[in-house]
């Protein structure tokens, strides 16, 4: 089966490094014309947008701020003339110890929260705007959430979990509420994916916790996830919208 997205403008978020990095490329490598959305790792978005191909440009925006993120769908519209796909990758893990102040407490909360969720919230208001604009309307906004969302995490990332199970819950919303102007909307709920991210609570907790109840024989790669997402991109799984997909190498079945 050939996946043909160069008819696409797909804005990745968090593209310049792990499960985004990996999605940019496998959409380029498909056709599709890639927004490489980063934070602060610019040189790293460069190299991702100049491995995408010629019309891939990287944009800023600090998605932890309300301006920067209410301004980033308009920009890539503004570049490209329209948006076909949003994918919301970008997030935060940031350890709040039960032991913790009350203020490093808020604080590790709200980072997360409005990365995680009130980010993708904002974005995703200003994709459905935008997708009811076109015509014919219509566009896909695929979630990156984690197994998380639906099984917990350890103490120190509480609030990983809750922002992740909020991110799939608004992603369900916009599937059930949009669907009649062309909307669909997916949930991608990976489990431990060798990412920077996971290397840190793999570094603190040890490799064993990260594999021990896998049903494969290795750790998922950033890849592996990314096919799946250029899948969703394609529209041949429309009809699975508000559906999530768990990438996690069987860990809920072993």
């Amino acid at each position: 089966m050939h996946t043909d997205l160069s008819d696409q403008i797909v804005l990745v978020t968090g593209a310049s490094r792990g499960i985004g990095r990996a999605t940019a490329t496998a959409l380029a490598e498909a056709g599709a014309t890639v927004a490489v959305h980063y934070g602060r790792s610019a040189d790293a978005a460069g190299e991702v947008a100049a491995t995408c191909g010629e019309e891939a440009r990287p944009f800023q925006a600090d998605l932890s701020t309300l301006d920067a993120t209410n301004s980033l769908i308009d920009q890539v519209v503004d570049a490209y003339g329209r948006l076909d796909t949003l994918v919301l990758n970008a997030g935060v893990a940031v350890p709040a110890p039960m032991d913790a102040s009350t203020e490093r407490w808020a604080d590790a909360w709200s980072e997360t929260m409005h990365v995680n969720l009130r980010a993708p919230e904002l974005l995703g208001r200003h994709a459905l705007r935008h997708f009811q604009s076109q015509e014919p309307s219509g566009g896909r906004i695929i979630s990156i959430a984690s197994r998380a969302a639906f099984r917990g995490d350890t103490p120190d990332y509480v609030t990983y979990a809750a922002s992740k199970a909020g991110l799939v819950a608004l992603t369900r919303s916009i599937a059930r509420g949009f669907g009649d102007d062309g909307v669909k909307a997916f949930t991608v709920a990976p489990g431990f994916t060798r990412t920077d991210m996971a290397q840190d609570f793999i570094d603190e907790y040890g490799e064993e916790h990260a594999t021990e109840d896998l049903a494969l024989d290795r750790l998922t790669e950033p890849s592996d996830v990314a096919s799946v997402i250029v899948f969703l991109a394609s529209g041949q799984a429309d009809h699975a919208t508000g559906t999530t997909i768990d990438v996690n190498a069987g860990s809920y079945v072993h």
